[in-house]
């Protein structure tokens, strides 16, 4: 008699239970986050929103193996942060684009395939690939200097995508840009996510680039850190800047400014 085939198991790209995470626990400490639990499906684009030093940087890091919990637990695709790092599951892209400036635009988002030991052929033919996607065709032999704040940051993001993570950690990307510049750029991720189905956990303090961006919002609040509330989006997958003047838009910004109010209040 034959049988099934095992179906592999199921795994949130994120998961995170019961996390705190206090600075300095046996001198002058601080709570900088509080009982976490957040559970992240893969594919779907998660934006932390919260005031100043509410802990959703803190939370991203965690995530990312750069800062670790006192108590509780993570998981990134069913393993430990360290072991998804080590197994290169996530690309990371800070606020700043810190790229390296004696290299050029094609050298930078080729940094980590040359760290894997990928052939110097492909190196070269993927991370053109993803600039391309980026919209930076042609200033490949450009260096950051020589670029703007957003395209500096547009090659960041390639570069954070060029070994193919499962997972893209944003950490306020846009934040020091001009309002033109972030929602064009805004515009190019949500198309760049719809193309790829790639899980996105992505920091802001920005309530309409949360709302148009995300699949979900998760509203935290001044430290300790906790997570206030999780808001659905009711907005269509696909998506344009048009649709921030729509009831639903407007509806669901009304409903993240009341979370943050509610969490100041707590």
């Amino acid at each position: 008699m034959s049988q099934e085939p095992a179906s592999k198991p199921h795994h949130l790209a994120v998961e995170v239970r019961n996390a705190s995470l206090i600075y300095n626990p046996d001198s002058a400490p601080v709570h900088a986050l509080a009982d976490i639990d957040l559970a992240i499906e893969p594919g779907e684009f998660v934006s932390l929103i919260g005031p100043s030093g509410c802990g959703k940087t803190t939370l991203l890091r965690v995530i990312a193996d750069l800062e670790h919990i006192t108590s509780g637990s993570v998981l990134v695709n069913g393993v430990s942060p360290h072991e998804a790092r080590l197994a290169r599951a996530y690309g990371y892209v800070f606020q700043a684009p810190a790229l390296f400036a004696w290299r050029t635009v094609l050298g930078n988002v080729k940094l980590p395939l040359q760290i894997q030991g990928k052939s110097a052929a492909d190196c070269d033919r993927i991370a053109r690939e993803h600039l391309e996607r980026v919209g930076l065709a042609g200033f490949e032999s450009k260096f950051p200097w020589q670029l703007s704040g957003g395209m500096q940051q547009r090659a960041s993001i390639a570069r954070a995508l060029s070994f193919e993570p499962r997972i893209l950690m944003m950490d306020e990307p846009f934040g020091a840009l001009d309002e033109i510049t972030r929602d064009r750029l805004n515009e190019q991720l949500q198309q760049l996510w719809q193309r790829d189905g790639r899980t996105v956990v992505f920091v802001t303090h920005s309530i309409a680039e949360a709302v148009y961006l995300s699949t979900r919002i998760v509203v935290m609040s001044p430290r300790p850190g906790r997570i206030v509330r999780v808001i659905n989006s009711t907005l269509p997958d696909q998506r344009h800047l048009g649709l921030r003047d729509s009831p639903e838009f407007v509806a669901l910004a009304h409903e993240v400014r009341e979370a943050l109010a509610d969490g100041h209040h707590d």
